[in-house]
């Protein structure tokens, strides 16, 4: 018998994913380093079964969203860029000008994959500008975000 055939490679599926629920304050972080670590654990990425293709990520719920910090000026001077779908239909926006749950949303779906897992990711995450959320039956745990 060959050794090599006795190791299997795990490969987790939606029915065996083991997905939790974290809570993370938004107060006082910086908005791309926190984040990229959100981006990484709705990704799955700090599990050991991390799989590649697969939704086996976590759910995060961000809190304070309006305490979020903006390094280097970037409030007054960062441009968000969308299309209208016209000619000529380039419009933007000051990031002092875009309400602050939105720049979370933004930062962290421009860190998911930009196809149909990317997306599925995306709705494990809720933005919140208050310190209340509705999702106290899960019993989210509190994530430390090292800034």
């Amino acid at each position: 018998m060959n050794p090599l055939s006795t190791y299997k490679t795990i490969s987790v599926n939606k029915l065996t994913a083991d997905k939790q629920w974290f809570v993370v304050d938004a107060n006082g972080q910086t908005l791309g380093r926190m984040a990229s670590q959100i981006a990484s654990v709705l990704r799955g990425k700090n599990k050991p079964s991390f799989t590649p293709h697969v939704d086996c990520g976590d759910n995060i719920i961000v809190l304070n969203a309006e305490c979020v910090v903006m390094t280097a000026g970037k409030l007054d001077s960062k441009e968000y860029l969308r299309h209208t779908g016209y000619p000529g239909g380039q419009r933007s926006t000051l990031a002092k000008n875009v309400k602050p749950c939105k720049l979370i949303e933004m930062a962290v779906k421009g860190m998911l994959p930009k196809n149909r897992l990317g997306r599925r990711l995306f709705t494990n995450l809720f933005v919140y500008e208050g310190s209340e959320h509705p999702h106290s039956a899960q019993q989210p745990k509190v994530m430390n975000i090292q800034n």
